[in-house]
């Protein structure tokens, strides 16, 4: 027992490390629990279904033709895969460990950032934590693509370029050259993260030349990826330039505030949250940062900002692949420059209220998504599920592109009906969403009737059925897709071919 103004023995501390080991179990417990919750959604069912094949050389292939991102993720996925299957679980484990470990990397940049002992201290705290809880964050660690890797060795990447800045050794410039290396082989747009990285290491014209090789490499490897880049050829990006560049710009901070899919908890939640972030920085710029601490905030402000601003300058230009996600790792600086201002010691006690309010919302978004259903990816499986009962024969299924991938996972097998050709089926089902071409109810040919209309969460199925088999082109079936000014695929069950003919 202590007296009065005596502090605890040691034994009775707590170790220095326990809230990190606390934010980190957190985040596990948040990625790992929910992890076969929502179905594979069109970008994660095109990998096992298109992608990956039993040989690395036809899944690098596949990458070639099919995808728009490096090879590391796809040489990480498969050898994965083929150890563990190409289940849900499976493909979207490594994300989640991969979300899991940003979180101590998240630490030690608020650290780094954070300057002084104390205020390094609150810092990798609350950029820990943030990272932790944060929607967007958990989101694309429970997605079985690139971004939870990317998002991972960007983080690394910037720590090592921190810690290469501060004390430029031949070890830690190795460090920054081989962890900017892997991040650049994750997704190309960490290009953008690492020209302020560089140019930042070369300023020094007495550091330049111990810099030189560190920049070097990731830059001559991103020259030995341009042929990767001309052959892929901006597959499948097309809905980028569709998409209104304004509506894009602003679903950025939206992205971040309230994750992927937060558009439906509407403006009023995305502001409380952005308030409550613009308090903390306020606060923390007001009360004033130690030297080294402003200097933390404006390198990651010039990350953040190169990151955003140089894809946006090229969208301007006519390059135009800036998408809401493709800047996902730009969101770790921004955590951390959150960081530094809200733990500075200045702000004291309202600071540390700032920044558990922002966590909690954050975790309150987060929690949300695994209760709200518009808050999820469509739901194939359920579609699955209700296509699978009730079959009247033999059947056709006619649905917009982005649903051809889920259900050939989900229900295999499924081919392409061949273009040009007839079918002789009773049963068509047709699925899409919202909004529908007028006359969707309507059967897509004399001789069928609509005998079900489903609503699965946010997608619609109609079963159309006839008493015979009935012959039923692929030309009249793409016309009737019932969404909206969308393009339509015709899967058949089997082999594709079975009582297919020309017309």
């Amino acid at each position: 027992m202590t007296g009065d103004g005596e502090a605890p023995p040691d034994h009775a501390r707590l170790p220095a490390w326990w809230p990190l080991a606390a934010l980190t179990v957190l985040a596990a417990a948040l990625r790992f629990s929910t992890l076969d919750l929502q179905s594979f959604w069109y970008d994660e069912a095109f990998t096992p279904v298109h992608v990956l094949h039993p040989s690395l050389a036809a899944t690098l292939h596949g990458v070639v033709r099919t995808e728009n991102t490096p090879p590391l993720w796809y040489v990480v996925i498969w050898a994965w895969s083929r150890i563990f299957g190409v289940g849900m679980i499976a493909l979207r484990f490594p994300s989640a460990v991969a979300g899991v470990l940003t979180v101590p990397v998240a630490w030690a940049i608020g650290r780094e950032l954070g300057g002084a002992e104390k205020g390094g201290r609150r810092a990798a705290i609350v950029c820990a934590g943030l990272v932790a809880v944060n929607p967007l964050f958990v989101w694309y660690s429970q997605e079985a693509r690139a971004y939870g890797l990317y998002v991972l060795l960007s983080a690394v990447a910037m720590l090592c370029f921190l810690r290469a800045e501060r004390e430029p050794t031949p070890r830690r410039l190795v460090a920054f050259a081989v962890s900017a290396s892997l991040a650049l082989l994750s997704f190309y747009f960490e290009a953008f993260l690492l020209i302020p990285m560089a140019l930042w290491l070369l300023r020094d014209r007495s550091r330049r030349r111990a810099a030189l090789p560190a920049v070097a490499v990731p830059t001559l490897l991103g020259l030995a990826l341009v042929p990767l880049i001309l052959a892929q050829g901006g597959h499948g990006t097309q809905w980028i330039s569709r998409w209104a560049l304004s509506s894009r710009i602003s679903t950025i901070p939206q992205y971040y505030l309230t994750g992927y899919s937060g558009a439906p908890l509407g403006h009023g939640i995305e502001l409380a949250i952005a308030l409550l972030i613009l308090a903390g920085i306020a606060l923390g710029l007001w009360r004033g940062l130690a030297s080294d601490a402003r200097r933390g905030v404006l390198l990651a402000l010039v990350i953040v900002a190169c990151g955003v601003l140089i894809p946006l300058a090229m969208a301007l230009g006519g390059a135009d692949y800036l998408a809401p996600r493709n800047v996902v790792a730009a969101m770790i600086p921004l955590t951390a420059l959150i960081a530094v201002c809200v733990a500075a010691p200045g702000t004291g006690r309202s600071g540390i209220v700032l920044a558990a309010l922002i966590a909690l919302a954050f975790l309150a978004v987060t929690i949300d998504v695994n209760f709200n259903i518009r808050l999820q990816r469509s739901d194939w499986r359920g579609v699955v599920a209700a296509i699978r009962v009730k079959l009247a024969g033999p059947r056709v299924i006619t649905l917009e592109e982005l649903g051809s991938a889920p259900l050939e996972y989900y229900l295999p097998p499924l081919h392409n009906m061949p273009a040009g050709t007839t079918t002789s089926v009773r049963e068509i089902d047709e699925i899409g969403f919202f909004p529908l071409r007028p006359g969707a109810s309507v059967p897509p040919t004399p001789g069928f009737r609509l005998a079900a209309s489903l609503d699965v969460h946010d997608l619609i199925v109609y079963r159309f059925v006839s008493t015979a088999p009935r012959a039923v082109s692929e030309q009249t079936l793409i016309s009737h897709v019932i969404t909206l000014d969308q393009h339509a695929e015709v899967l058949l069950p089997g082999s594709g071919t079975q009582n297919v003919s020309a017309p």
